[in-house]
């Protein structure tokens, strides 16, 4: 009889064990599929900027962009930059959204920083972060706007403007991270912070 108990206790353990490990499993594969949806959501942009998505009813000359804001960190915008400023306008009119995406599930946008330089190492907090591709090219045009500011356009000041490379951080709910990053020659990758 101590024997069985002993098995039944160990079994028990072990069970437990592999449940926990499990959950925190499933949590980081959540999170991963998260953070490529975002990235492919900013494939999408780059693939409408540079084939010539039409946007309303006749525009074939427009670039598309996404815009990310630590001020609505569940949603994130990909927009039609019918305009001509090179960022996004939310009382442009009519409206510049192609499509809003909204964060499910405690998951949310909580960092956003910018490097100014090619093989920049420090990584600037801003609040706002507007990415832009424009026919012919796959390069990306990053735009800032700090402190409650909107960004200025990367596309009309290109030489004070321009940033390198874009970090876009998300969290779970349990608090794990990854960083989407788009340079400024248009890669995009998903990292592990």
């Amino acid at each position: 009889m101590i024997e069985l108990l002993v098995v039944c206790a160990i079994i028990i353990v072990i069970t437990a064990l592999v449940l926990v490990d499990n959950s925190k499993f499933g949590g980081d594969v959540t999170l991963e599929n998260f953070a490529y949806d975002v990235a492919l959501s900013v494939r999408q942009t780059q693939v409408y900027g540079i084939a010539v998505e039409r946007f309303g009813t006749s525009n074939f000359n427009t670039g598309y962009g996404m815009y990310f804001s630590l001020t609505s960190p569940n949603t994130y915008i990909l927009f039609a930059d019918e305009d001509g400023t090179g960022v996004y306008d939310a009382k442009a009119t009519p409206s510049e959204i192609v499509e809003s995406n909204s964060i499910q599930q405690g998951f949310a946008i909580t960092g956003l920083c910018a490097i100014p330089e090619v093989n920049g190492t420090n990584c600037t907090p801003v609040s706002e972060i507007d990415i832009l591709f424009i026919r012919p090219e796959p390069d990306a045009y990053i735009s800032v706007g700090q402190g409650g500011n909107a960004p200025i356009s990367c596309v009309r000041q290109p030489n004070a403007a321009c940033y390198y490379e874009a970090q876009i951080t998300l969290t779970s709910p349990k608090g794990d991270t990854r960083t989407v990053v788009v340079d400024a020659t248009g890669q995009i990758s998903v990292q592990l912070q």
